[in-house]
């Protein structure tokens, strides 16, 4: 790893999709159990889900987190989804202190449970539910800036083995996903993704400008076409900030007919 911090922002999919035998989640499934397979098993994960925000940075702290089904209207056996791993309590106080150093006021709940912005993408990275996980909840202010200064923070924990995950969705306007593909969606769809593989693998870039392009992320190609809303972006901020370089590999697939990208800094 050469001291380097282990990250890794992934496209979760359409809420329990991926675990349905969706097609439209088949390149995504196989993306993720490639980088689970070629990457050290962690000791810990961290993971910045999309589906968490809250007035300050919040973190699980329970010993053994109940999950949260957020998501509506899919067949029975989407509620009965399990995966009981570890919380990691110790883990949970040393990030908030580490924020609290950085100036971030950050808050511990023992009882909230994980999402599927953690369960999903995890169950088919590490099904056995045997790594400790904590869960870090977005900030609602949606302040790139502020998401890059918490990743940032992260960084004094000490665990080499750590794996900090971003769940979220390189492409996240849900309109577009249940409306027939046109070569103008497309395209809008491919610039924001060629800007995003830039910003994020371009080594000739300073990181003082990598980080002035993701907190300006607004003005990149067709931005708002694909975030109309920016939650399933800012878990890449996170990410960034705790590696603070390029990232180390990227990956390019289609989930539900459109094209995403996921990026591991190790």
């Amino acid at each position: 790893m050469n001291n380097q911090r282990r990250a890794l922002y992934l496209s979760h999919g359409g809420g329990p999709m991926p675990l349905l035998g969706n097609e439209g989640h088949e390149e995504m499934v196989g993306c993720l159990k490639n980088i689970a397979a070629s990457i050290e098993r962690p000791s810990a994960i961290i993971v910045v889900s999309a589906h968490w925000e809250q007035n300050s940075p919040t973190i699980t702290s329970g010993e053994n987190p109940s999950l949260i089904y957020d998501y509506n209207g899919f067949p029975k056996e989407s509620y009965e989804i399990e995966y009981p791993c570890p919380g990691n309590p110790g883990l949970s106080q040393s990030m908030a202190e580490a924020l609290s150093d950085a100036g971030i006021e950050a808050k511990l709940d023992d009882s909230r449970g994980f999402d599927h912005g953690l369960f999903v993408p995890l169950k088919i990275m590490y099904p056995e539910a045997d790594i400790p996980c904590v869960q870090l909840s977005l900030v609602n202010s949606l302040d790139p800036a502020l998401h890059i200064k918490m990743g940032q923070a992260l960084q004094t924990l000490g665990d080499q083995s750590l794996l900090l995950i971003g769940s979220g969705f390189s492409f996240h306007n849900m309109r577009a996903f249940f409306t027939p593909e046109t070569d103008e969606a497309k395209t809008m769809n491919e610039s924001f993704e060629d800007w995003l593989l830039e910003t994020c693998c371009d080594e000739n870039l300073t990181e003082t400008e990598r980080e002035q392009r993701l907190i300006n992320w607004q003005s990149a190609p067709f931005a708002r076409y694909c975030h109309p809303r920016e939650e399933h972006l800012l878990p890449l901020h996170v990410c960034y900030g705790f590696a603070a370089t390029a990232c180390s590999k990227s990956y390019e697939l289609q989930v539900l007919n459109k094209k995403a990208s996921m990026y591991l800094w190790e």
